[in-house]
């Protein structure tokens, strides 16, 4: 008969709730649901070795396998729910048995506890929350159970021809005893007596109300069909018994939807059951299907929010349940890459009307897999560039997989990094049962790969990273690679000046990619033989170089000359090594102050400080000092010093020439008619003379003098000499001179100054080609 039009669903989903446990002991969970009684123990405290033994007042049963599926028992090891459950039909072998109202279990839990067994008794008294449905089939996970209501006799809905044939077969082989015939398709029936039938693995049981019959899957007498697509194993039983001229008989048919589900590409996993109880039974019609997970059924309204669809196809009822359902269960798994499945205890109800208005309610209780899904977790840069620390988000990390090590660049494997390595991962965990891991590496981290990029004129910075993860609690390992790439412009060294009495002191910290830069004075490469010509000091080891340039050496200029002090500023450059081209320079200037000082400069000036004590105490006055040239006097005077600046070529300097260097020297004195004031009886008397030099190398000079400008490469090496130790500095042979020039009094129009003229370079092959070529008087 064709079913109705309307299709009532109700889905339910299946919650674990610890509190209506008891608690004995604490990790056993025993718990009272609608049609059976459920213990669920603790993995960790049941071990793989936990057994079941079930009591009443005949003995002790261990609950095998086999014994399970005879008697209405099915015992599951669920690890990913991390328990060992037992489930137990109300109408179970030793249950004991109060009007069909009431249900006692006992039982013995069995677990090896440090090799030694030790067993927990575990009692419960049970009442169905339903009442019972004239007609109820349960299609377990290892058996099908059929009850039927005992004042229910009439095969209501049963086709007439497999009745007709039964009753003929029964009322022929029919006596007092009762007995069993199975009907399959295409072959004979086969009474036997119930003693027989039990002895094959079947079951019956007569309770107060209630007719039971209980079978294992795949038994002879069963049988496979398809119905509407959908496989389908059926057991056809008719139970009869002949007293006198009557022959009772009771007609028992199961028959359970044997498919295992299948996983569609929008994330379900589907599962079909036929909208018809079994092909051998007609006439039923207003079918309800309620649906859950682990054995409780809630309103349509709560499901539908979850996900779950029933739809009815071709006769079929077809259940889809969303992957990520609640209730469900999911694992990793290493395949190569990670994979994942998700299980489902599925539990539907299905409820239908006869013409009669006699319920026929069938449950299923089915375990569902998916098959081996991707699960790829994946790496995001989130780097920020002026941060230079590498920023990495491994995310999508299932909840039983964790990061067990990290290696970056094929360093050695580390996973918690301590904070003086600069190195850090951080663990970020989300509402949707993932988490992830947030990597910082530091740029400048020694496990970074530098290199210079001449096409973005930048420094490439690399860092391959492989995660180590492990599936728990197999500890299954796989591995997730990721390359992030960061450019960074290149900044030039720069270092850190700092004055002192005596010259300047320069540091620089040494950086990876340092070895791209020059660093120079001038237009000369630093180098520890530039420093030693030069008379710096330089230190240079793995982590810094320090150069200390003392005052007066080469590279100095100097400003704001007085006789308070001066002002001497450094500079060093930085030159990018392809193209030479100054890329920025470090330059600091800091005050001196020195008692007496000498600066020739490049330009051909001298500029002198110098102490004339001496001369005071024999009647001299600094302010009115003078050079050679009388009309020369200082720019500025105290009590003991004087200040002059004046070029070579003037003011009476005199030249001496020598093979490799020039000197321009003056003297500083006070004028005869000075010391005849002071001093009257004695012409003779000549007061302390200070003489001042300035030496040049003439390899380095262009031009010795000329009407318009001096040129040198560096600047001279001034040098004061008090009269007093005149002689004793003519005596050092730090200089040899071959002839002495005085270079005349500035001229006026009518007479000019001498000229000496050395073209572009001064080169001299021996002593006396050098006086005739180098002099031209005009």
């Amino acid at each position: 008969m064709a079913l109705g039009s309307s299709l009532v669903f109700v889905l339910l989903l299946s919650v674990w709730l610890t509190a209506k446990c008891d608690q004995i002991p604490s990790e056993v969970c025993m718990e009272c649901r609608d049609r059976y009684f459920l213990i669920a123990v603790d993995l960790s405290f049941a071990g793989n070795e936990a057994r079941f033994e079930a009591i009443d007042g005949t003995g002790v049963y261990p609950i095998t396998k086999q014994y399970a599926a005879v008697c209405g028992y099915s015992v599951s090891v669920l690890h990913l729910k991390g328990n060992v459950e037992l489930r137990a039909s109300y109408f179970s072998c030793h249950t004991d048995n109060k009007d069909d109202e009431f249900f006692t279990f006992s039982f013995n839990l069995v677990v090896n506890h440090e090799g030694e067994d030790v067993t927990y008794a575990l009692k419960k008294t049970c009442s169905p929350t339903l009442p019972w449905s004239p007609r109820e089939v349960t299609c377990e996970a290892n058996y099908m159970e059929v009850s039927v209501r005992s004042d229910v006799a009439c095969p209501t809905g049963t086709k007439t021809d497999d009745w007709n044939a039964a009753v003929q077969t029964a009322y022929a082989s029919a006596n007092s005893d009762w007995q069993v015939m199975f009907q399959k398709v295409e072959e004979p029936l086969k009474p036997m007596e119930l003693s027989e039938a039990r002895t094959q693995g079947y079951v019956f049981d007569l309770t107060e109300g209630r007719l039971v019959f209980r079978t294992p899957y795949g038994q002879p007498e069963s049988f496979n069909t398809e119905v509407n697509g959908v496989p389908v194993e059926v057991v056809h039983a008719t139970l009869f018994s002949r007293q006198s001229w009557v022959v009772l008989m009771v007609d028992l048919v199961a028959a359970c939807s044997m498919s295992e589900g299948s996983y569609d590409d929008a994330g379900y996993m589907v599962w079909e059951t036929p909208e018809v109880l079994n092909p051998y039974v007609s006439g039923l019609t207003n079918t309800r299907v309620s649906v859950g997970i682990s054995g409780e059924l809630l309103e349509q309204s709560v499901a539908e929010e979850s996900g779950f669809i029933v739809e009815k196809h071709n006769g079929s009822v077809e259940i889809s349940i969303p992957y990520n359902a609640e209730g469900g269960y999911r694992k990793s798994f290493v395949s190569g890459d990670l994979n994942e499945y998700y299980i489902f205890h599925l539990y539907l109800e299905q409820i239908a009307v006869d013409e009669d208005h006699v319920d026929t309610r069938l449950r299923f209780h089915r375990t569902l897999a998916t098959p081996l899904l991707p699960r790829p977790v994946f790496t995001e840069n989130r780097t920020v560039l002026e941060e230079r620390v590498f920023t990495i988000y491994l995310g999508d990390v299932p909840e039983d997989v964790e990061v067990s090590a990290v290696q970056l660049n094929e360093h050695k494997h580390i996973y918690k990094f301590g904070h003086e390595s600069g190195h850090s991962i951080t663990k970020v965990v989300h509402p949707n049962n993932t988490h992830g891991y947030t990597l910082k590496v530091p740029f400048d981290d020694p496990a970074v790969i530098k290199k210079f990029s001449k096409e973005d004129e930048a420094m490439k910075h690399i860092l391959e990273v492989n995660y180590t993860l492990t599936v728990l609690p197999e500890n299954e390992t796989f591995f997730h690679l990721t390359s992030v790439l960061a450019l960074s412009d290149i900044t030039p060294p720069e270092f850190d000046a700092v004055c002192s009495e005596s010259g300047i002191s320069f540091k620089l910290d040494h950086r990876p990619f340092d070895y791209l830069w020059h660093i120079s004075i001038g237009s000369d490469l630093l180098s520890p033989e530039l420093a030693t010509q030069h008379g710096y000091i330089m230190t240079n080891d793995s982590q810094s170089l320090l150069l200390e340039v003392p005052l007066f050496t080469h590279g100095y200029v100097y400003e704001d000359v007085a006789l308070k002090g001066f002002l001497g500023t450094f500079e060093i450059l930085i030159q990018y090594q392809g193209t030479s081209e100054v890329q920025s320079s470090t330059v600091k200037t800091c005050p001196f102050s020195t008692a007496e000082f000498v600066l020739c400069s490049t330009d051909g000036k001298m500029t002198v400080v110098a102490d004339l004590s001496l001369a005071i105490s024999s009647g001299g006055i600094p302010a009115r000092s003078n050079l050679l040239n009388t009309h020369c006097g200082p720019k500025e005077a105290d009590d003991t010093r004087a200040l002059f600046s004046f070029p070579l070529n003037s003011c009476g300097s005199i030249i001496k020439l020598g093979k490799e260097y020039v000197t321009y020297e003056n003297e500083i004195s006070f004028s005869r008619k000075v010391n005849l004031q002071k001093n009257p009886s004695d012409s003779s008397n000549e007061i302390d003379r200070v003489t001042v030099q300035c030496t040049y190398p003439l390899a380095g000079l262009y031009r010795l003098f000329s009407f318009y400008k001096f040129v040198s490469d560096a600047a001279g090496v001034g040098n004061i000499v008090h009269s007093s130790l005149l002689t004793e500095v003519l005596q050092k042979p730090t200089l040899e001179f071959d002839t002495v020039l005085q270079t005349p009094v500035p001229a006026t129009r009518r007479n000019r100054p001498v000229l000496v003229k050395l073209g572009h370079r001064l080169k001299v092959p021996t002593h006396l080609q050098y006086l005739q070529s180098l002099f031209k008087v005009e």
